[in-house]
């Protein structure tokens, strides 16, 4: 049996499976925003920034770096110590004590990074010797990318071993689960992809090859903190960052075959015109399933939520840019109220500026201006916990 067909549920409706008990379908999806300090440990607006977003069924963070060698950015959030742990659990006591939900996404750099974009200066190491192409951010402004040193079977060993250090340390601050990042050319998706996995080795040439640290990674952190609390991200053809997938589909299908086994949290997969993944790894996934169809193109309207969700393909659908001026989403697709546009020029600095300044409607704006009996008591519920 699958989960293909199509539901009568739209965004706005609860959603319960496993371990998830959703007031709505509607995902924050992660974001890089580039509020913590150089340690990276989460300024204590990200608590806020977070809790204004509460209302989403499920909130997953940006990309937070397991340990120090896997950090992509400068100021970009870590999961590697105590003091990590301090910081996001403030965050999620904020989300948690706004009536949300929220899980840590894992973003294991691999060749996307600097040596001055890192903590400890060292060089990125990747599957195989392959630079990011173009320049790269760092502290010092842009630079020309670095080639990145290929890990050895050890380092390989580091990065699962990382991973599962992450997630045990996002349980101990709070997190509902974990999110692996295996997508948008980061570590997991460089194994999985033509160009920048060039190995010979065991973990490199056939599709079981390819395969196999995505799922030693996964299995690892689902074993360290429960299945019901992991889950993972994918991006099957995305060309972000130079990635190439010539074929992707005999790949993504041997991967989520073995991953329908585990009874994960969810898998939150990226769609794109050249591959569609969500119509073709449906019917291999019997569990939740998010979706993303706004990757790389216009952001995700409601209308093109609600049509995944009813063509069967998804269970959720995850939202980014929507959330980040809108902070109250599930709120103003209830009501139909305006949507509020980004400010582009505070997107990536380090305040509150373009981050939690912008406004949730006024409780006069909770109207219903809907027929949908179903959407005018989400909307009052929304209300009730903003």
């Amino acid at each position: 049996m699958t989960n293909s067909t199509p539901s009568a549920a739209g965004l706005l409706h609860p959603y319960q499976r496993g371990g998830l008990a959703l007031p709505n379908r509607i995902v924050m999806a992660p974001m890089t925003r580039f509020r913590a300090d150089e340690r990276g440990v989460p300024l204590p607006i990200v608590a806020d920034y977070y809790a204004q977003r509460a209302s989403a069924g499920l909130i997953v963070t940006e990309g937070i770096w397991p340990s120090r060698r896997g950090q992509s950015g400068w100021r970009m959030p870590g999961l590697e110590d105590d003091e990590h742990v301090r910081g996001w659990r403030v965050v999620t006591e904020a989300v948690h004590a706004a009536g949300g939900r929220i899980f840590a996404q894992l973003m294991h750099a691999g060749r996307n990074s600097h040596p001055l974009s890192r903590i400890d200066g060292q060089l990125p190491l990747g599957p195989s010797a392959v630079p990011v192409p173009g320049p790269v951010h760092t502290r010092l402004g842009k630079r020309a990318p670095v080639t990145p040193g290929v890990m050895t079977t050890e380092d390989i060993r580091q990065a699962v071993a990382d991973h599962v250090t992450a997630a045990r340390n996002a349980v101990r601050a709070g997190f509902d689960g974990v999110e692996l990042h295996g997508a948008n050319s980061y570590l997991i998706h460089q194994f999985l992809a033509d160009n920048t996995n060039l190995r010979t080795d065991a973990y490199g040439g056939s599709t079981a090859n390819r395969v196999r640290f995505p799922l030693e990674v996964v299995r690892a952190v689902a074993e360290a903190i429960g299945a019901s609390r992991t889950a993972l991200r994918l991006s099957p053809g995305n060309p972000q960052f130079g990635m190439v997938e010539a074929d992707p589909a005999p790949v993504y299908r041997a991967l989520v075959a073995a991953l329908d086994e585990l009874d994960l949290a969810y898998l939150h997969v990226t769609d794109n015109d050249r591959y569609p993944a969500l119509a073709d790894l449906r019917p291999r996934w019997h569990g939740t399933l998010i979706a993303n169809v706004g990757e790389n193109g216009d952001p995700t309207s409601r209308q093109a939520g609600e049509r995944v969700l009813a063509s069967g393909r998804a269970d959720l659908v995850s939202y980014g840019r929507l959330f980040i001026a809108n902070p109250d989403l599930p709120r103003r697709f209830a009501v139909g109220a305006p949507l509020a546009e980004i400010d582009p020029a505070h997107l990536y600095t380090h305040g509150a500026r373009g981050y939690t300044d912008y406004p949730a409607l006024p409780a006069a704006g909770l109207a219903a201006s809907t027929t949908d009996p179903a959407d005018a008591a989400v909307a009052g519920v929304a209300a009730g916990s903003a």
